[in-house]
């Protein structure tokens, strides 16, 4: 056995452990966003549309998460608007979520249509890595104990006739 890498390994296990728990001390897929810090404005949204029951039920989910990074490419105030209107924003964080654990391996040579819980299709392709719609998948299956999360670089926004009031 190596020890190097194992001592390696245990000096970066903190986030490690933050980024990709195991099966044994998985968290759930908000507790998972919460602890990983780069979700805040998720987390927010999640709260303000009344999700994180759903969220923290048994699932399985898969949740394609923006990061904050992704949320800060939006226009000006669109958050905030959001946030108000906790309809659409429920409808839209629904477009991130698709019932049960799709792993990244799953997709992997496939293009497919897959309906999420908004009710809306969204367009997986994972010919050339993986993206979901315009997304790309920057960070795949971090497993969580009701699901798995794949990162993506751009919030997903559902065809503009299924978010009504939007202009």
């Amino acid at each position: 056995m190596n020890f190097g890498i194992r001592s390696a390994i245990a000096s970066v296990g903190m986030v490690t452990a933050l980024l990709t728990p195991t099966f044994a001390r998985a968290a759930d897929i908000v507790d998972t966003a919460v602890a990983a810090g780069s979700f805040n404005t998720l987390v927010t949204a999640i709260k303000a549309a009344g999700l994180v029951g759903t969220l923290k039920s048994k699932g399985p989910y898969t949740v394609f998460a923006p990061n904050d990074i992704a949320f800060a490419k939006l226009p000006p105030g669109t958050v905030e608007s959001l946030l108000k209107n906790k309809a659409k924003l429920a409808t839209i964080l629904k477009y991130h979520v698709v019932p049960g654990r799709v792993k990244a391996a799953d997709i992997a040579g496939k293009s497919l249509k897959v309906k999420t819980a908004a009710g809306l299709p969204v367009n997986v392709d994972g010919t050339m890595g993986v993206k979901v719609n315009n997304a790309n998948v920057i960070q795949p299956d971090i497993e969580t104990s009701n699901g798995v999360i794949h990162v993506i670089d751009t919030v997903l926004l559902p065809p503009a006739r299924a978010r009504k009031g939007h202009h």
